[in-house]
């Protein structure tokens, strides 16, 4: 079904004619999801205020949707609205039809959610990552592409780098870009979480989170780590971080050029840990 109403989008070169885009009325149930959306997470009260608003006066602004082999539509931009429609019991929707490839629908989305600034700097991250592993885009092409300098796209890819489960609980519990890039200075993941979890129990502000991890990285440096992290393990059933520790102190025998090595063999029982640490050369010895 065609509307009444129209759209016009003036070309860059004035003097030609305008390309006609008309507002088409889409079944919901029709409009697959963009698989390149890249915020994966909503506001559930700011989406129902949406619905309800849907209900009394229904969607306003029209989404934008693709053809897929002639055969289904595919959602462009407009998820929230997409959505809302679907919570308000609606059949159709107000759509505009485009003919663009994967990389062009990857990036609208993106930026449709940056000029709306309801990305989470995370998401914002997993964005950038995507475009250039997916769409092959340099750094330099996708920051053209955004309106972003090169340099805040690869700060924000950099944090990208803190394990998934770091940057999870820096999400949920709401802290800041700041406080991903001050983890990111410790080179141990156990460490980071030992960090966070004091962040959010104590509800450091950023520079209270920097000043913990420059304390930690002296602690690191003087090899005083270690016992810190004693006075921090609740529980040994968490191998990880018995093997973590293992780990680091063979590192430490290696860099004399001692040559340690280290086995780990899970049994029924428990985990088996055995370090090997060869005897110096009789030679050596005798000159000792």
């Amino acid at each position: 079904m065609i509307t009444a109403f129209k759209l016009f989008k003036p070309k860059e070169n004035t003097e030609a004619p305008q390309d006609e885009m008309k507002i088409e009325y889409i079944k919901v149930d029709e409009i697959r999801p963009n698989p390149n959306q890249p915020r994966k997470f909503f506001d559930m009260t700011s989406l129902n205020e949406l619905t309800e608003s849907v209900k009394l006066y229904g969607v306003c602004q029209p989404i934008t949707v693709r053809l897929i082999n002639g055969k289904c539509y595919e959602l462009v931009a407009g998820e929230r609205r997409l959505r809302a429609a679907k919570n308000a019991g609606l059949e159709t929707i107000p759509a505009i039809v485009v003919s663009i490839t994967d990389n062009k629908s990857a990036l609208i989305a993106m930026v449709e959610n940056l000029q709306r600034q309801n990305l989470s700097f995370i998401e914002e991250a997993e964005g950038y990552s995507s475009l250039i592993n997916d769409y092959g885009l340099t750094q330099e092409e996708l920051a053209k592409k955004v309106g972003k300098s090169q340099s805040a796209v690869a700060n924000k890819l950099r944090i990208l780098r803190l394990p998934s489960g770091i940057l999870k609980t820096i999400y949920e519990k709401g802290l800041t870009e700041r406080h991903a890039r001050a983890l990111l200075k410790i080179p141990d993941e156990v460490i980071q979480k030992s960090i966070l979890d004091k962040v959010v129990e104590q509800e450091l502000n950023v520079k209270n989170t920097e000043a913990l991890v420059n304390e930690t990285l002296e602690k690191i440096k003087n090899n005083e780590i270690f016992e810190l992290e004693k006075k921090e393990i609740h529980s040994f059933n968490d191998t990880r971080l018995i093997l973590n520790t293992v780990k680091r102190t063979v590192d430490i025998i290696n860099k004399t050029g001692i040559g340690a090595e280290y086995t780990v063999d899970e049994k029924e029982t428990g985990t088996e840990i055995t370090i090997f640490v060869p005897k110096a050369p009789q030679k050596e010895l005798k000159a000792l």
